[in-house]
This record gives C-alpha cells, structure tokens and sequence, in this order.
C-alpha cells in the first residue's frame, strides 16, 4: 500500500487542550490565604530553574480514516473521513512546577519547534507561539474529496506528528519536579491504496484500522 502525502502544514502550528494534571506554582487559596502565599514563594523560588528532557520520542499518529472505497480509473471517493484520535497538549507533573505553558516553550526549544534565545517564554518579550497554546482546538478532519488518477481500493487518512518527553525540573535550591509532556507538530493528510503494501507506519495504522477491517467483512459485492 503506498501513501500519497498531499498536505503537511509547517511545524509549529500546535493545537489542542490541556490534559488535567498539571500543578502549577501558582495555586488557589485555601480560603486563608495560606496556600496562595506558599505557592507565590515556591513560583519565586523555582523561577529561575532548569529543565533537563529524556526519551524525546516523535511519531505519527492517525486522527482520521475513511471507509476503503474500490474505484475504477478517474472514480472520486465519497466516504468522509472518521476521527479515530484527537491530540492535544499534556502536561503533567508529580509536584509544583512551572505553566504549561513555560514546559511546552522548553519542550519546543529542545525540539527545535522554537526558535528563541529566551530562556523561559516568560523572558521571550512577549513573543508567542502556538507550541505553548494548550487551549486551541484539535485539528479539524478535511472535508475535501480526492479523485484518484488509478484504479485501485482507496483510503482517506488524516495524521499529526508527535512530539513527548519526559522532563526534570530543578530549582535554583535543589528541589526537583518529574513530569512528561506531549504536542504535536504538523497536521498530515493523505490517500493510500489497499492493494498495495503499506510503505510506513502511518500507512500501516490506516491499513489496520480500514482496509484489514474491510477485508474481514467478507467478499466484495463483485466476488472479489
């Protein structure tokens, strides 16, 4: 099965929603006061930290897939593609630590998503990238339809591109903080044909979820 790449939007343009889980240096109150003024101190403590990221991990992921469709010569498909993933940002952490926001601009740098010589995105001036935005939506699935130039089996597939690590964050006083964090880069689509032996993973993973499918269903209509 060979995948045909039509669309690959530059890296950067991160979307998605944070996962629940993060602690951040900045709290809510205990309804004394307390906890708030804790959290300010630890914040002012740990800001000028470090981070140090392992296992940066990158692989593409499908998000959508469409029924396989059997098409003679100049055919157009017409079966919509189906979310099977939705990505979005992660970050989580076993203790206080940083925003997000501030992981995901460390993150970005390590991966060479971002490039700054900021040292936090604190410090980048007010300059902002969509790597660090953990509110934006995922991706949407593309409507348009793809008129194939052979006959064949064809599947519609949508994908992005990962990015997670795990990261320490060490204070300038020794205390640490563990976590892992996860966004992707680049928003893929593309067309592949079931006859024919899948050529990367990404084009195994809509063979498994399509074209394997639809052959246990039984025969085709025609026989085949």
């Amino acid at each position: 099965m060979r995948g045909t790449m039509r669309r690959a939007c530059t890296a950067g343009l991160v979307v998605g929603v944070l996962v629940t889980g993060l602690t951040a240096c900045t709290g809510d109150t205990d309804g004394h006061g307390t906890a708030r003024e804790t959290d300010r101190a630890t914040a002012t403590a740990c800001a000028k930290g470090t981070f140090t990221w392992a296992r940066v991990t990158t692989r593409d992921r499908l998000t959508g897939v469409s029924d396989p469709e059997r098409l003679g010569k100049g055919g157009a498909l017409r079966n919509p593609v189906r979310r099977v993933y939705t990505p979005s940002p992660s970050v989580r952490a076993d203790g206080p630590a940083p925003s997000a926001a501030e992981v995901l601009f460390s993150l970005g740098k390590r991966t060479g998503e971002i490039d700054s010589d900021a040292r936090t995105l604190a410090e980048a001036g007010g300059e902002t990238w969509s790597f660090t935005d953990v509110r934006q939506p995922a991706p949407e699935l593309d409507d348009d339809r793809v008129t194939p130039r052979a006959a064949g089996e064809f599947v519609q597939y949508a994908g992005v591109r990962e990015v997670s690590a795990d990261f320490r964050y060490t204070c300038p006083d020794g205390r640490t903080v563990s976590g892992h964090a996860r966004n992707w880069t680049v928003d893929i689509a593309g067309l592949t044909d079931c006859d024919e032996r899948p050529d990367s993973a990404l084009a195994r993973e809509v063979a498994r979820h399509a074209c394997e499918q639809a052959g246990s269903d039984g025969p085709s209509p025609s026989g085949a």
